[in-house]
């Protein structure tokens, strides 16, 4: 499965010299480790319904979240079934666990950028190498400020740790989908197809990148021009690299089919009917996060993405087409970021920051490879080459101090630890608190609502009635609503706490302001027992009521 595919004289890329680039990957991926480990966990509210998915299977309870109910809310399996055999291997500290192992997975994936940049670095200017013959390293000198460029700039990217330390899956399908096109570049397709795979099994938004690479795979020999008759080419299609990926869906695929009845998360659905957003929300959003891969706003102010998105996508082109040219098989993986914002700003969904993550390493790859790249070609130009690479790695420095600028020592709530500013998870602690004035009170089977459920129901282990749908189908026809009753862009459906009367109800005052909380019967019916002073997202509090006893 490892055999390894000739390329064309215009895809072979040159080997660095191994023993340096070893050592090049090993610190920036023990730099990667630590900065993680050390900030510790700050877990995000959706990380824990993963946790509790987990946390079930493992107790024999089934893949569920609520015993009993059989309902895809996660759209993480593989992750799920490796915090499973976290928990039976006794590790029952979950956001721990979490944390050490996408800090293993994030580590990684900068050891693979490293090595990535430094591969398709390392033929930077035949004239550049001319005048360096003097220096050991005179052949490799662009692509090791490329290499450890990229690497440091995922190893401290504020985004990527943020989601490290927050429980999410992110940086393991990150890791699968820089893994995958790495050995596709490097012509072990059969090795793509297979990581492209279980990067799809972590997150399902992956099948993008894993079209972007099929679609190559199928094209490349049928556009060959040296490539024989056509039943030739045809033979070469990739014919074992879609068993090896199909072959590694199915059992998935068939026990979610047989299980939940449909492979695709239920979350998806309900998402997509609960928040009302602006027609291009998503594609504005994303805008932003182009203009601004290394926190440049937190430097230079609001104004700044008017200079960083023409800046950094001119870059990105520049990088990209040399990276194309460098090795063609690289194409799947240049087009993917593009492709990745398309398709979100087309489809609109409300993107939550961890959306944002997975075009971000090969984002970095595309403007550092522009950097580079242009910084030495116009220093040749003018008879500078020396004076280029120093004005490339000084230019990636700034763009590295931008990223740590992002960060603070002292976070003002959670672990007192260095940790970027941006892993904020001060609702998380709040539900903690729900969570524990609750516990004590609630009798077994007694249902809580909650309109966002990771937290509390970890914590609380209770049955959850999910308002949003992402584990309760019956919430699902309640929605979409009236949008004069929305304040931000979810509001809970009166009518569900209607029919459904769960014994508690915890929810954010905005939540219900214009929906629910002003209605007679929900003020005979429920009483207001607890009371959390906060602001988030606008509201007067986080509230918790009870169930009046039926008459």
């Amino acid at each position: 499965m490892g055999r390894r595919q000739e390329l064309s004289p215009q895809q072979e890329v040159e080997e660095p010299t191994p023993r340096l680039n070893g050592w090049l990957m090993a610190g920036i991926a023990a730099l990667a480790l630590a900065i993680r480990l050390v900030a510790g966990p700050r877990t995000i509210d959706d990380a824990y319904i993963t946790f509790r998915y987990a946390r079930n299977l493992a107790g024999g309870l089934g893949f569920v979240y609520n015993p009993g109910q059989r309902v895809l809310g996660t759209t993480t399996p593989l992750y799920t079934l490796l915090l499973t055999l976290a928990w039976l291997a006794g590790l029952h500290d979950l956001p721990a666990t979490a944390l050490v192992l996408n800090a293993l997975a994030d580590a990684a994936t900068a050891a693979l950028l490293c090595g990535l940049g430094w591969r398709l670095g390392a033929s930077f200017g035949p004239g550049l190498r001319a005048g360096w013959s003097a220096s050991p390293l005179h052949r490799f000198e662009p692509a090791a400020v490329l290499a450890v460029g990229v690497g440091l700039a995922w190893a401290i990217s504020p985004m990527e740790v943020t989601f490290a330390i927050g429980g999410m899956e992110t940086p393991l399908v990150i890791l699968l989908l820089v893994a995958a096109f790495a050995a596709y570049v490097a012509g072990r397709s059969r090795w793509s197809a297979l990581f492209m795979a279980l990067a799809v099994l972590t997150r399902p938004d992956a099948l993008l990148a894993a079209g972007l690479l099929f679609a190559d795979m199928a094209l490349r020999p049928l556009l060959a021009r040296d490539g024989g008759p056509f039943s030739a080419r045809l033979r070469r299609l990739p014919w074992a690299e879609v068993a090896i990926w199909g072959a590694t869906l199915a059992p998935w695929l068939l026990f979610a089919t047989l299980y939940f009845g449909s492979p695709l998360p239920q979350s998806v659905q309900a998402k997509v009917n609960a928040y009302h957003l602006d027609r291009f929300a998503a594609l504005i959003r994303l805008l932003q996060h182009l203009s601004t891969p290394f926190f440049e706003h937190e430097l230079f102010g609001r104004f700044w993405p008017a200079v960083g998105l023409p800046l950094y996508l001119t870059l990105y082109l520049a990088g990209g087409w040399r990276l194309i040219r460098q090795a063609g098989r690289a194409l799947p993986m240049i087009l993917y970021p593009p492709v990745y914002v398309a398709v979100f700003s087309a489809v609109n969904p409300l993107l939550f920051r961890w959306y944002l993550a997975p075009p971000l390493p090969f984002y970095f790859l595309g403007i550092l490879t522009g950097v580079v790249a242009l910084l030495t070609g116009l220093a040749h130009s003018l008879r500078r080459e020396r004076a280029g690479l120093w004005a490339a790695g000084l230019a990636i420095v700034l763009l590295l101090l931008s990223s740590l600028n992002a960060y603070t020592l002292h976070p003002d709530h959670g672990p007192d630890r260095p940790a970027p500013e941006m892993a904020w998870f001060k609702l998380e602690l709040l539900y903690r608190q729900a969570a524990d004035w609750l516990k004590p009170r609630l009798q077994p089977g007694e249902v809580v609502a909650a309109g966002d459920i990771g937290a509390l129901g970890w914590f609380t282990a209770a049955p959850i009635l999910d308002t949003l749908g992402l584990v309760s189908p019956e919430a699902l026809p309640y929605y979409p609503l009236d949008p004069s009753l929305l304040v931000i862009s979810y509001a809970l459906s009166p009518d569900l706490i209607r029919d459904q009367r769960p014994a508690y109800l915890v929810i954010l005052e905005v939540y219900g302001r214009r929906s629910l909380l002003p209605l007679p019967w929900f003020q005979q019916e429920y009483t207001l027992v607890h009371r959390l002073e906060t602001d988030i997202y606008g509201s007067d509090g986080m509230l918790i009521f009870r169930s009046s006893p039926p008459r």
